[in-house]
């Protein structure tokens, strides 16, 4: 699209994974004269009034943001295509801007296609394509299900210290941080702990994780506010505490975080308590069952069994 004269605009829906994509997109274009810009709260004043200069003017060709690439006074010389990364992130309205920015074309990028986009993809309302195919030395993430258990936590996480990596804990809310982090520095006292939640100030949490993935502390406690796309090689053990209390896609997507270099990541989902419904324990096992490489398709498609699409006109 870009050798073609025409512009491309990249929308992610954190921050966070729209620096990632910039560092990324920047690295892949610089010795090709292509200038890459970003639009996101980080963005000064300044920068953003720049900008938005060369866009409307075509000088800057692509843009990679948050949803600000559609925000306000972005106006674009000749947008040729629209990319919408973890699209399920998005809400309808926020994908209906960013479709109607005036693009030809539109590319919607998802791990777990949420029912109704897979729905509309099954029925023909939109073409869709499978990336089955993993990265070379990715190898399966071992997924395992079980009951709260504080010395396999602690086992979890001293091992994975040992071999000279880092690991993320996942909670459901926000509340539940702070005694699991009481938990963690009694269980662990040798490990480091970096925290992140969507309630910190934009730059602190950008801090926090790109510390994180630069190598500094040993464990990232956080919400799920990290599904989304963070790349951290290092990282290779993750425990989602409270897992009955998230969505199969969203667990996929967490999944997703660790296992990302050539060893072998390892995810532990504890569930609160003992006595969970049938339906929420089919949920987790769906994990466990499905865990071989590119899984993601068919844990959609199960998703879309367990849940249903809604109506179609609706």
């Amino acid at each position: 699209a870009v050798f073609a004269g025409k512009q491309v605009a990249l929308a992610a829906p954190t921050t966070v994974l729209a620096r990632q994509h910039l560092e990324t997109f920047r690295a892949r274009f610089a010795e090709l004269g292509i200038e890459v810009a970003m639009l996101s709260r980080l963005v000064t004043a300044a920068e953003k009034k720049r900008v938005l200069a060369g866009l409307a003017d075509g000088s800057i060709a692509m843009v990679v943001g948050t949803g600000a690439v559609a925000g306000k006074g972005v106006a674009y010389k000749d947008l040729g295509l629209v990319i919408i990364d973890e699209e399920q992130r998005f809400g309808l309205k926020d994908k209906n801007k960013l479709r109607g920015l005036g693009a030809p074309h539109a590319l919607s990028l998802t791990a777990t296609p949420i029912p109704r986009t897979l729905q509309s993809a099954l029925v023909g309302l939109q073409p869709v394509s499978i990336l089955a195919t993993p990265p070379a030395r990715r190898q399966p993430i071992r997924t395992e299900v079980g009951a709260m258990d504080e010395a396999k936590l602690r086992t979890a996480l001293m091992r994975e210290r040992s071999r000279g990596g880092q690991s993320f804990v996942v909670v459901p809310r926000i509340e539940d941080m702070e005694p699991l982090g009481d938990t963690l520095a009694r269980l662990v006292p040798e490990l480091s702990l970096v925290k992140a939640h969507g309630k910190m100030p934009a730059a602190e949490i950008d801090e926090a994780m790109v510390g994180f993935a630069g190598g500094e502390g040993d464990i990232l406690l956080a919400t799920n506010i990290i599904e989304a796309g963070l790349d951290v090689p290092r990282a290779n053990t993750m425990v989602v505490v409270r897992a009955e209390r998230f969505g199969l896609a969203q667990l996929h997507q967490l999944r997703g975080r660790v296992g990302r270099g050539a060893r072998r990541g390892h995810i532990l989902l504890m569930t609160g308590k003992a006595d969970i419904p049938k339906r929420t324990l089919d949920r987790l096992n769906t994990l466990a069952a499905f865990d071989r490489l590119g899984a993601g398709f068919a844990i959609s498609a199960r998703d879309l069994d367990l849940r249903g699409a809604g109506d179609l006109l609706g």
